[in-house]
């Protein structure tokens, strides 16, 4: 999508589904938009809002790999970072920007979530001279083969038992 210019802004786990074939599908595209420089719309759940669009500075596609961070954050612990009752409080934690990781927590996935969970903007991964690369070659996901990947020939660990195309048993 970013290679289209199109921002997403809504990456959660509630956007992931599992397909037929066991792979993600991306889903609810209502706050997707194609950004060429910059778009100023506040948008996006709570947790996930990426600090450059909550100070309407302006923002592009370095909000979904932010997002990305939240999300293996949360995949990793459970609950994401700035978890609050309050939205106004979970755009106060984002803005303070501080995390907490258990000692449980990977320490690769730690490395990774502080490269793309990071205010500013010039050191944020995903957005550095090696863009998407610096993200797809780091040490916590040093063994996907990518090619492989988009070509769907990794063996899922899960695969939906469903009827035919049209079950929709499984939401």
């Amino acid at each position: 999508m970013h290679g289209m210019n199109i921002v997403y802004r809504d990456l959660k786990p509630e956007n992931l589904l599992v397909s037929a074939d066991g792979y993600l599908k991306l889903t609810d595209f209502g706050f997707a938009k194609v950004v060429v420089n910059r778009t100023y719309t506040l948008c996006g759940t709570p947790e996930y809002i990426a600090p450059e669009i909550l100070l309407n500075k302006g923002h592009g596609k370095p909000v979904d790999y932010w997002a990305l961070g939240i999300l293996i954050y949360e995949m990793n612990h459970g609950i994401d970072p700035f978890t609050a009752d309050d939205p106004m409080q979970i755009y106060q934690n984002i803005l303070s920007g501080k995390i907490r990781f258990s000692s449980s927590f990977d320490a690769d996935a730690k490395s990774l979530v502080r490269h793309l969970v990071e205010h500013d903007l010039s050191k944020r991964y995903g957005n550095l001279k090696n863009g998407v690369e610096d993200i797809k070659t780091h040490r916590y996901l040093k063994s996907i083969d990518w090619k492989l990947l988009y070509q769907k020939q990794i063996p899922v660990n899960y695969k939906p038992k469903i009827k035919d195309m049209n079950d929709d048993s499984c939401f």
